[in-house]
């Protein structure tokens, strides 16, 4: 009996471990991905820098994000900015220059979504941000800032921010309340700083894409991130 009992014991301890190295190379795979999320660092093509939006899932269950239009346009090839060594891990499926949107299909295999980016957190999509109301930005230039919402801009879809930006910062998400609202597109006049916050935001206004009004376009004509949902979405 006790003979018996000793082998039943090893051949359970040698299934255990079994069971347990599986579960460590899983969560290894798991974490071989380029973490990306919305506000980092992209190469567009090996040369244009630009910042993520965000990422999520599409209706057709595709990893995708967004950038600027201005940024590259269907074809162009996305590294990671922060690892660039891991080579291509998207690619530009689709576009709009007047929305100046970029659709962006992701390889499952070489990126890990994430919601936060360096404590900027993306909790789900928000709706146009009123007159008054504080939005919040990131940039893989500029970094992160905040500034009251003017209200729309003079071209469709454009809102006015007080956030500030820089080139590089292109894309970058536009939040509040961590819910996505837009992606930087450019300032709104050359005559101030484009973003001096030391003190005071003594900087010209961004001019903000919105999110919903290109997710409708995107939709609309049933293109790649049509029902986009952010991860980590609330």
């Amino acid at each position: 009996m006790k003979t018996t009992s000793l082998r039943l014991l090893i051949a359970s301890v040698i299934a255990l471990a079994g069971i347990c190295a599986g579960l460590g190379a899983g969560a290894a795979s798991a974490q071989t991905g380029v973490p990306l999320g919305g506000g980092s660092g992209l190469i567009v093509n090996g040369e244009t820098l630009c910042t993520l939006t965000a990422i999520g899932t599409d209706n057709r269950g595709d990893l995708v994000g967004f950038t600027s239009a201005h940024c590259g346009g269907p074809g162009a090839v996305v590294a990671s900015e922060a690892a660039p060594n891991a080579g291509v891990v998207g690619e530009m499926v689709a576009g709009n220059d007047i929305l100046d949107y970029a659709v962006i299909k992701f390889d499952p295999a070489k990126v890990t979504p994430v919601n936060e980016v360096n404590g900027f957190r993306i909790d789900g999509l928000g709706p146009d941000p009123a007159f008054g109301e504080v939005a919040c930005k990131l940039g893989r230039s500029t970094g992160y800032s905040c500034g009251v919402t003017w209200g729309p801009g003079q071209e469709p879809g454009t809102i006015l921010n007080q956030v500030c930006g820089g080139p590089g910062d292109s894309g970058g998400p536009v939040t509040v309340n961590n819910q996505l609202v837009g992606m930087l597109h450019g300032a709104f006049s050359e005559d101030l700083p484009t973003c001096v916050v030391k003190f005071i935001p003594l900087h010209t206004p961004a001019v903000t894409m919105s999110i919903n009004t290109q997710l409708a376009d995107i939709t609309a004509k049933g293109r790649p991130g049509s029902g986009f949902v952010p991860v980590g979405a609330r």
